[in-house]
């Protein structure tokens, strides 16, 4: 061998040669420039490397001069091809650019997840502009693009509403003969449409009826005039229908969308209809709603296990001219990493406590008192994070009895997390590497049932911890008592039981990221909403937003529900029934 590999003989640039075939079959050996459009013909240093590339160059300059621009338009598609990698490259560099800045820049710079979500837009947005340019100047790029997204369609459409269109040729007439033409096939394609929000008047009408017989007899003062009763309706007096205010309970609760900028939408319809008024359909619904609310917290709570959070909610303090803080105080159900709760006709899998569901309740504090009105009557699994208030509700002198309490390792990670995010933190580092062998295994046993749960634990996760407590004790003794590091080691320490509550019972998670997943709805809310009015204004969204929530939770549409619900009760629905009100009675009954 030669030179950088090259075979005796043979100089490196000859062996670097592409062996190229034209279309009559013969072989020359080129290499193209990659800074130049110039093609080059590449001799090596002994007489035979000259030989053999002279012996594969066709002889007919017809046939060369077709390689030559062969080998051009290969070296055109292949910098077309590094021009629109390089772009991606670009695309994606500044997708983790966004990403280390909302996660490791400067505290002043970090951007919050919803920031993060609207810079990914905007790029994504940006950069989508430029290949839909690309596509209208070249009709190549267009179709290949075409066929690349026709073949990454995976949607499954069929339960929506479908509207056929059929474009007949301008003539059904043989364009040779004239005779009739007639159908061998078809193309079919599908495309997602969407019917902008369309607002309407509908007018009731209720005509009245009498007897002309009776009239004449003068009997008609015992039959009188006949008239069907005018239906039920959620404001009496009012515009809207019920599903006019379910539209704008889950567009301001689930959507996010302040009634402000409803107001301003309907307007741009011609409907001018005050921000106010909009707060008092809202009103309307919430009081038909609370039934509803106050039977879902007393589900939850017959529940055997629950998880419970707290979250600020500013709230208009009048008096002082500012706002205070109050809270929204959760308490949530979700069996399904088990296998347990219920399936969609209500029939139990496991022994669960039924359907996944959330409820919010407002406090005006966050003090021990409101943990203890909110789960009077509970006393089964509890899982928290580490707020002191909770271990009141472990005390064996509790009314009702004591609640057992399960630790969140997700917490405690966290603060690990916030001290290795500095830098140069191998203990932090190790210690999250350990935490994340026990996430490791909990994905693995996700969805198993809560007895095999338990038995791959034991075996797998037991050791991990049982191997991690006398680390971290080692680990505290030989620090700075004031440092971070030693405040997560310290909490995780002090709270050492209810962590490795999970090993025991296959029902219990790791942490209780399912509540702090159910609060991030309430998080946008009051982003945009920016504060409540006053504290009943709160306890209203609180109810409101915990039913909207448990639909999601059941894959159940929140304005469908919420029309339909508001249409029954409004009619007077029987108390003794209000189970087939429950989001995910309603979910049985779709088709």
């Amino acid at each position: 061998m030669g030179a950088r590999g090259a075979p005796g003989g043979y100089s490196t640039e000859c062996y670097a040669m592409i062996v190229r075939h034209n279309d009559s079959g013969s072989q020359s050996l080129l290499r193209a420039s990659t800074e130049s459009t110039t093609l080059w013909l590449v001799f090596g240093k002994t007489h035979r490397a000259t030989m053999d590339v002279s012996d594969t160059l066709p002889d007919d300059i017809d046939a060369l001069r077709a390689l030559v621009l062969a080998e051009r338009a290969t070296r055109a598609a292949v910098v077309a091809e590094r021009d629109k990698l390089a772009a991606r490259n670009e695309r994606l560099e500044a997708i983790i650019a966004e990403i280390r800045r909302a996660y490791f820049g400067r505290k002043s710079e970090r951007i919050t997840d919803d920031q993060l979500s609207l810079a990914l837009e905007e790029l994504e947005t940006s950069f989508a502009k430029v290949e839909a340019e690309e596509e209208k100047a070249d009709p190549a790029l267009k179709t290949a693009a075409t066929r690349k997204r026709r073949a990454s369609r995976n949607e499954n459409l069929d339960h929506l509403p479908h509207e056929e269109v059929v474009i007949e040729p301008e003539s059904k007439a043989c364009p040779c003969c004239g005779g009739e033409l007639h159908v061998i096939g078809e193309d079919t394609s599908k495309r997602l449409d969407k019917v902008p929000a369309k607002v309407r008047v509908i007018v009731t009408r209720r005509p009245k009826y009498a007897c002309r017989s009776c009239e004449k007899t003068g009997a008609d003062t015992v039959a009188g005039v006949i008239q069907a009763p005018a239906p039920a309706r959620l404001i009496e007096g009012g515009l809207p229908t019920e599903a006019m205010v379910a539209d704008v309970v889950v567009s301001k609760h689930a959507d996010h969308l302040p009634l402000y900028r409803q107001s301003q939408i309907l307007a741009r319809h011609g409907v001018k209809i005050e921000r106010s008024t909009l707060a008092q359909w809202v009103g309307a619904a919430a009081a038909e709603l609370q039934p509803l609310h106050d039977h879902l917290i007393h589900l939850l709570k017959a529940s055997p296990r629950l998880f419970c959070d707290e979250t600020r909610c500013p709230v208009l303090d009048p008096g002082a001219g500012k706002t205070k803080t109050g809270y929204l105080w959760a308490i949530a159900r979700d069996d399904r990493p088990w296998g347990g709760g219920s399936d969609a006709t209500g029939h139990p899998q496991h022994r669960g406590g039924g359907p996944p569901a959330v409820a919010y309740s407002y406090a005006p504090g966050r003090g021990g008192e409101h943990a203890a009105k909110l789960l009077d009557g509970f006393n089964g699994i509890l899982q928290v994070d580490g707020y002191a208030v909770y271990k009141k509700l472990a005390a064996p002198t509790r009314p009702g009895g004591p609640v057992t309490l399960a630790y969140c390792w997700s917490h405690l990670r966290r603060k690990f997390y916030e001290v290795y995010v500095g830098g140069n933190a191998p203990i932090a580092t190790e210690a999250l590497a350990r935490i994340k062998l026990l996430y490791d295994i909990e994905a693995e046993v996700r969805g198993l049932p809560p007895e095999r749960r338990r038995a791959l634990r034991q075996q797998r996760s037991k050791p991990v911890i049982e191997a991690l407590k006398p680390w971290f004790e080692d680990s505290l003794a030989k620090m700075s008592k004031g440092s971070k590091l030693a405040e997560a080691f310290a909490y995780g320490l002090n709270h050492w039981d209810g962590l490795c509550r999970f090993l025991e019972d296959g029902r219990i998670e790791i942490d209780s990221n399912t509540v702090e997943r159910s609060i991030r709805g309430l998080a946008l809310t009051r982003k945009n909403a920016l504060f409540a009015g006053h504290d009943r204004g709160a306890a209203g969204w609180a109810m409101i937003a915990s039913l909207l929530e448990t639909c999601k939770l059941n894959a159940v549409d929140p304005l469908g529900w919420t029309t339909d619900v508001l249409t029954k009760l409004v009619n007077r629905w029987p108390a003794s029934r209000i189970d087939e009100l429950m989001p995910w009675a309603y979910a049985a009954k779709r088709p």
